[in-house]
């Protein structure tokens, strides 16, 4: 098994340094024949390209790809075009992996395609949310890094055929969100299974909330909307709405929350501010999380109304 590991990356040096090295450091099996490492820049700004190009010696499984800035979906799909594995393995450029991390999904799509006689299947690794970007890998598993996507690219395998069956990623998904989801959709209605992978564990580094970083999650909110209603275009179903939260029950839902808009980003920052203060921007993210999840079912709403077209209105569920 030949193994393309893919990243699009854009402007996330720092943490990219350590995400690449531990690619470098995997314990390999008799199951892999070989592996390469397709890292597709984005346009970056900062000193990502020079960096590489400085340390390709630390780097011999590393091949780079240089593209204007596009988008994941356009970033990913010039690393399938170029990838010479007949597996893709998909990871973010924040993610930081173990040394049994290929290994550990090379045996388990192995087991599966021999169970079920043929290679419809992919396999989902583990993906622990962390703040430490010193030790990433120390951070211990906790509830919130279960996750019910169906296919993420944070980190899972599949075999390269069915990503050209299925048809790559949507390459209108230009901003924030859902492009990948969106490809799940595509390949569960080619009956494309889920094998959960614990074992092949990613460490994704979110640094700890700072007010100052406010501006920018308002700003991710919007573009997630924005590429919510691409999704839903596409996928006008039932399914899809929930996920992407085009329904009058998530409206309500986020309105009845936050008191109709009264706890916001602004009301909420001095308890913000005390909870970061106190050594706990972890809770305030989650507190932040419900203008943000208001906020975005608002701009999705909005983005819906401006653009002619869009299909059915949102089912009242």
């Amino acid at each position: 098994m030949f193994l393309s590991v893919v990243i699009p990356t854009y402007n996330r040096l720092p943490i990219l340094q350590k995400c690449l090295l531990a690619l470098e450091a995997q314990d390999l099996s008799a199951a892999i024949t070989s592996y390469e490492v397709v890292l597709v820049d984005d346009g970056s700004t900062d000193a990502t390209v020079s960096w590489l190009r400085q340390h390709s010696l630390q780097l011999p499984h590393l091949r780079l790809i240089e593209q204007e800035h596009g988008g994941p979906a356009q970033g990913r799909n010039r690393g399938v075009e170029a990838a010479q594995g007949d597996v893709i393995v998909f990871i973010d450029s924040d993610l930081v992996v173990t040394p049994s991390f290929l290994r550990s999904h090379a045996e388990a799509l192995e087991r599966e395609w021999q169970r079920r006689g043929n290679r419809s299947c992919f396999t989902y690794g583990a993906v622990i949310n962390t703040a430490n970007f010193q030790d990433p890998c120390s951070e211990p598993h906790k509830l919130q890094d279960l996750s019910f996507a169906y296919f993420a690219t944070g980190n899972v395998a599949i075999d390269r055929l069915l990503l050209e069956q299925a048809g790559l990623f949507d390459t209108r998904f230009r901003l924030y969100g859902w492009e990948d989801l969106e490809l799940g959709e595509r390949l569960r209605r080619l009956g494309v299974a889920l094998v959960r992978c614990p074992e092949a564990v990613g460490y994704h580094w979110h640094p700890a909330l700072r007010l100052e970083q406010i501006p920018d999650l308002i700003r991710v909110e919007r573009e997630r909307a924005k590429m919510g209603l691409v999704f839903y275009q596409k996928h006008p179903t039932r399914r899809v709405r929930m996920i992407v939260q085009f329904t009058w029950l998530h409206r309500l839902l986020w309105e009845a929350l936050t008191l109709g808009g009264l706890l916001n980003e602004r009301s909420l920052r001095p308890l913000l501010a005390w909870l970061i203060r106190r050594g706990h921007p972890g809770v305030a993210m989650e507190l932040l999380r419900v203008p943000l999840n208001r906020l975005g079912v608002r701009a999705l709403f909005a983005e819906a109304k401006a653009v002619k077209g869009t299909g059915p209105a949102p089912s009242p569920i």
